[in-house]
Parts: C-alpha cells; structure tokens; sequence
C-alpha cells in the first residue's frame, strides 16, 4: 500500500497542497524567465563625429523613426551613444567599444563613422547615416547590392547638380556675383570629387572659384585663409566637422557679408544665408526602418542603399538683412521655411 494511503486524510491533502504549489511556483518561474527573454531589449549604437547638443534634432529624430516602429528608448530599446564632439580620432575606439557591448545594430553617421564601425566589425550590421559615396570608399560594390553588413542612407550621387543649384541660389541673390570661396575639409576623402564638382558647376556659370582646406584643429586657420580670399560668397561642403563648427562660421561669414549656403538647414539656423539639400532629421528618421528591418532578420546586405530625392530650401531673412541683402520675392517662395 503507498505511503501517501497510509497517512491520514490531513496530511495526504497537505502534502497534495504542497505539490500543487511546487508545480505552480515552477511554472510560474519558467514564464517569467520566458518572459524576460523575450522582452529583452534591443541594443542600437549611435557612432557620430559631432556632439550631442549640436545634433539633438537629429537625435530626436532618429528615436521617433524607432518609436514609429514600436522601439521606445528606456522600454525595449536602449541607445548606447558614442559623440566624438568634434574629435573624429575618438571614432575607431568607440566603434570597438559598440561591437564589445555586443549592440544588434550600428548607426554611423558619416563617411569617418562608417569608416570607424566598418573597420571595428565584419559582422555587425552597420546602417549609415549621410555618408558620400559608400562605393567610393571601398564599403560596398553596388548601392543596390551592398553585400557585406553595410547598408542605410548614403549622400546623393548628383552633387553636381546640387552645387550648380547652390551657386545660381548665389547668383539669383548676388547677380553681379563673380567669385566665390568653398570650404571643404581635408580629412574627408569625399571632399576632393566634391570640389571638382563645385569647380566645374562654376565654370560653367562663369565663375571663378578659390578653395581653403580645414583640418579638425585648424578652423581659426582656415578662416583666416578664407578672408584672405577674394570672393564675395561661401559655400561651405557637407561634412559633420563644419555641422559642429556652424555658428562660427555662420558667424564668420556674416561678418565678411558674405552670402554663405550649405546642404543642410543647420547652417541657416546657426545664422547663415542658406540651405539647399536633404533633411539631415528625415535621414535619422528614416534610419530607423532599416534597423527595424534588420532587428526582424533582413540582412544589410539585401537593403539597398537609398538616397534623398526631396531637397529643401532654407533661408534667413534675418541674415539677409545683416549682410545687406534683399531676398527676391520669386525666392522666398520657393522657399520651404523662411526665418524671419
């Protein structure tokens, strides 16, 4: 006769309670361990050349790309951000850091943070963000096969066409415009097929063009140079170091009354003339679909890079002013946003 027959009917119905609650204190301790394997959240690196402060809109941008997507920061998504704050050498180490802490994706804003993250990892999926020519620069064969774990938001290919726009924005505002000085930054290899591009947009609007250089720690060098020029107009080339350097140079050129464009809003907004380019906060934005993309399987390599086909144009009346210029109605409204 079993032992649990032999006992009384009290403690052969405790001993039944007891194993009830075992299997119930089991159960229950596999679901949440189920649970909390599920819920885990995901892990994203950020990786950019600038700061935080000067890139908080795109920041912000990016995260709502995620939330459009379900991710919400602090909840099942956390974003581990590395700022070099205008120190691109801090790159490298960083993006070894991200790979270390084992992050899903790679975020890599521009051509020195891809580069970076590229360099850290063959494995990690890297999404880039704004960088020129990816082909270029050796990270993949094709924008529309990236191989590799490369893929994201390159720069548009027909700069060409967007440095002729820029130089006839000047013109419209500067008719007798006759010279005109471009920044470009000598650590970017990208800059030097930008330049012959803005050379020979200029040449064939008759225009004489003088270009300076800029290295990371030389900005009061360069503008020095700059002044030196004889131009009566800027065009500063995209890239994340004068992004960080805006107000200064903004600053810079209203005090030569200059008329000074770039592709991104972030210049008119720190107080130069104008923009005409892509979206830097819709290219975060819109970051955040290949990495939902990713984080449910897809592989870099069968995304396609993309490239902006909308441009916006920015203007600041109030600059306008400053400098002695008067905006043409006909082009403020063409305008997307004015500053007034």
């Amino acid at each position: 006769m079993p032992l649990i027959g032999r006992c009384p009917r009290s403690i052969a119905t405790a001993l039944a309670m007891v194993l009830v609650v075992l299997g119930s204190t089991a159960r229950g301790a596999i679901a949440i361990a189920s649970a909390q394997t599920v819920a885990r959240p995901v892990r994203v690196g950020l990786l950019s050349p600038v700061g935080s402060t000067e890139y908080a809109a795109a920041a912000d941008a990016f995260r709502q790309g995620l939330r459009d997507r379900g991710y919400v920061e602090g909840k099942n998504l956390t974003i581990e951000y590395r700022w070099a704050a205008g120190k691109p050498e801090r790159l490298p180490a960083f993006a070894v850091e991200l790979v270390r802490l084992g992050v899903d994706v790679i975020v890599a804003h521009g051509l020195a943070a891809t580069l970076a993250a590229k360099q850290a990892t063959t494995t990690t999926p890297i999404v880039i963000v704004a960088t020129f020519d990816p082909i270029r620069a050796g990270l993949v064969p094709s924008l529309a096969r990236p191989a590799g774990n490369v893929t994201g938001l390159a720069y548009p290919e027909s700069l060409d066409e967007l440095s002729g726009k820029w130089i006839e924005l000047l013109i419209e505002l500067v008719p007798k415009l006759s010279r005109l000085a471009v920044l470009t930054n000598a650590d970017n290899p990208s800059h030097g097929k930008r330049l012959k591009d803005i050379e020979a947009a200029g040449r064939r609007l008759r225009l004489d063009i003088s270009s300076v250089e800029m290295r990371q720690l030389d900005l009061e060098k360069a503008l020095t140079s700059l002044g030196q020029q004889k131009a009566s107009a800027l065009i500063l080339v995209a890239d994340p170091l004068f992004t960080n350097q805006r107000q200064r140079l903004a600053a810079f050129a209203i005090g030569k009354r200059w008329p000074s464009v770039y592709a991104y809003r972030e210049l008119p907004e720190a107080g130069g003339l104008l923009s005409y380019g892509p979206s830097l906060a819709a290219y975060f934005r819109h970051a955040g679909l290949y990495v939902d993309k990713i984080l449910k399987g897809a592989r870099p390599a069968d995304l396609p890079i993309e490239q902006p086909t909308t441009f916006e144009l920015v203007i600041n009346v109030r600059t306008a002013h400053a400098i002695g210029l008067t905006i043409p109605p006909s082009l403020l409204r063409r305008a997307d946003q004015v500053l007034e």
